[in-house]
């Protein structure tokens, strides 16, 4: 039986993103009803790399539907010292699912093709499913429809791109990408073929096209997280900065228009957002992060058994 692991948001289609989704603003209206949907399952979660919201979210969405999660760090376990698939062979037989925070989806990959329980990527160097998740539901809450509705990402290609690119494509979402940098790592060139295919993925160069156009602008670090504060990384630092400083959403560049406004956190004020904008009132960054909680709920119940399902009612 092929096991429901999510690992770019392309292996779902349509019918089920959208009940995902549906079933996430469901869990955040009524989560009591939710209580015991997880009861007595756990979820093991692997980290290489740090996290705030993916770490929370997960706890306390497993411990909100009565099930546990099991914290561990990758480095400080035998996942950094022996195969991938031989420590996954036994790790999966003691819990129900995995999130998995990795440095490369090479070893997402063999982790779902050895696991016997579904794995969820919690964010690797190609892909953030999670997050886009979340932004796809924020979106979904605020316009109560995907249909004619413009989203702009203005940043960095990078993994956070490339889930938001299969996200869009799937429920048709049109998607203006304004992305002077690319990172190398996160590239995916199978993906970008089909996005530019599909009809409603569109490069723009001009920031003010974009804006003009958009019901949401989504923006991103410009610098990656593990590297914000590594002196090794300050020329290629500066470099990004110097380049994306005239793409930052503020005041100026959004040109008397008001379009909703998405960050997928952490914040850097002053780099890629003006700082007014982060709690004025066209923003839904706050909004956005909660979500993170609720649509993984949701994820993790169609990941998950369909008895894990049975108390719902």
């Amino acid at each position: 039986m092929l096991l429901p692991h999510l690992l770019t948001l392309q292996e779902l289609n349509k019918e089920t993103l959208l009940s995902i989704i549906q079933k996430g603003i469901e869990i955040k209206r009524n989560p009591r009803a939710f209580h015991h949907a997880f009861e007595r399952k756990g979820m093991l979660m692997l980290f290489q790399k740090t996290s705030t919201r993916t770490n929370l979210s997960f706890q306390a969405g497993i411990q909100q539907m009565g099930g546990y999660a099991v914290t561990m760090d990758w480095n400080a376990s035998n996942f950094s010292l022996s195969p991938i698939q031989y420590e996954v062979r036994y790790a999966s037989r003691n819990c129900d699912v995995i999130m998995a925070r990795l440095k490369r989806h090479k070893d997402l990959l063999e982790l779902a093709a050895y696991s016997q329980v579904a794995v969820i990527n919690g964010c690797c160097e190609k892909y953030h499913p999670c997050q886009a998740l979340a932004d796809l539901m924020t979106i979904y809450e605020v316009s109560g429809t995907f249909e004619g509705v413009t989203l702009t990402y203005v940043g960095i290609h990078n993994n956070v791109a490339n889930s938001l690119i299969a996200g869009c494509m799937t429920l048709g979402i049109q998607l203006l990408l304004v992305t002077p940098i690319v990172n190398e790592a996160s590239w995916d060139e199978e993906l970008m073929q089909k996005a530019y295919k599909s009809g409603v993925v569109e490069k723009v160069e001009q920031m003010a096209d974009a804006v003009k156009r958009s019901d949401f602008i989504y923006t991103d670090t410009w610098v990656d997280m593990e590297f914000f504060h590594d002196d090794n990384y300050q020329e290629e630092k500066n470099r990004r900065l110097a380049t994306m400083l005239p793409f930052q959403i503020n005041q100026q560049n959004l040109r008397g228009y008001s379009p909703y406004i998405m960050h997928d956190m952490p914040v850097h004020p002053g780099f890629e957002i003006e700082e007014g904008l982060i709690e004025s009132e066209k923003s839904i960054i706050y909004q956005q992060a909660e979500n993170r909680m609720h649509v993984q709920k949701s994820l993790v119940l169609h990941c998950c058994p369909t008895d894990s399902l049975d108390m719902v009612k």
